[in-house]
């Protein structure tokens, strides 16, 4: 088979979370002058990580926000989203069968704008964490989705190498505009799932499915050979 890998977005593509995660924002600024509706929240931050959400937020309400008030915001949200996470139903449905099958057959990464804390936390308590062979998380590269470096280090770690003349071979799975903006300026081919936005929201992905139902071992393969054959 030709494809090298596969790197999966966390939150909305693996895990149910976008909702708990704008709940855990609307629970700690509720004692700010921050306003974030849900409107709001998939419409302009959903594709950033925390301190991306803060910051942007700071700069389009036009609020003042130093380094020792990010850095308590960020921390009061972690532990939000975690007390959400105990009592709440996470994976989307096919999540499961989706991994296991997908890993018999690829190396399977995560990319995600999401704290290593919180991902780990998910994947030991749904029993799926070794079948990653890498995760790239908030903390690991200086800048996030959009921009390409979260991928770029994906593949960069599943490989062991820098120097790859093409990332063609790898798929990722994204739920988001920026999601796929990321991995496509990282070279990759990327699958849009419908779990976070219509399909008509991610039309820059090479393929949009329903679910991860869909993510069958032979249509993944399919896609790379169909591209690769078309460059």
């Amino acid at each position: 088979m030709s494809l090298l890998g596969v790197i999966f977005d966390f939150d909305g593509v693996i895990a149910d979370t976008e909702p708990l995660h704008l709940k855990a924002y609307q629970d700690v600024l509720a004692d700010t002058s921050f306003t974030l509706n849900k409107e709001a929240y998939y419409s302009d931050y959903l594709g950033f990580d925390d301190i991306g959400v803060f910051t942007s937020l700071a700069k389009n309400q036009g609020v003042t926000l130093d380094d020792v008030e990010l850095i308590k915001l960020i921390e009061l949200k972690s532990r939000r989203f975690a007390s959400l996470l105990k009592s709440n139903q996470i994976l989307f449905p096919g999540t499961e069968t989706c991994i296991k099958q997908l890993a018999s057959f690829f190396p399977l990464a995560i990319s995600s704008g999401a704290l290593l804390t919180e991902i780990e936390t998910i994947l030991n308590k749904t029993k799926l964490r070794h079948y990653f062979k890498v995760i790239v998380s908030a903390n690991d590269t200086k800048r996030s989705k959009p921009e390409p470096d979260p991928y770029l280090l994906a593949v960069e770690l599943l490989t062991g190498r820098r120097d790859l003349p093409s990332h063609n071979d790898f798929v990722a799975v994204e739920d988001s505009l920026w999601g796929i903006q990321s991995a496509k300026r990282a070279g990759l081919k990327c699958i849009g799932v419908t779990h976070s936005y219509p399909a008509t929201a991610l039309i820059e992905a090479d393929l949009i499915v329903p679910n991860l139902f869909a993510l069958k071992p032979d249509l993944l393969e399919k896609l790379c050979t169909q591209i690769n054959n078309s460059g």
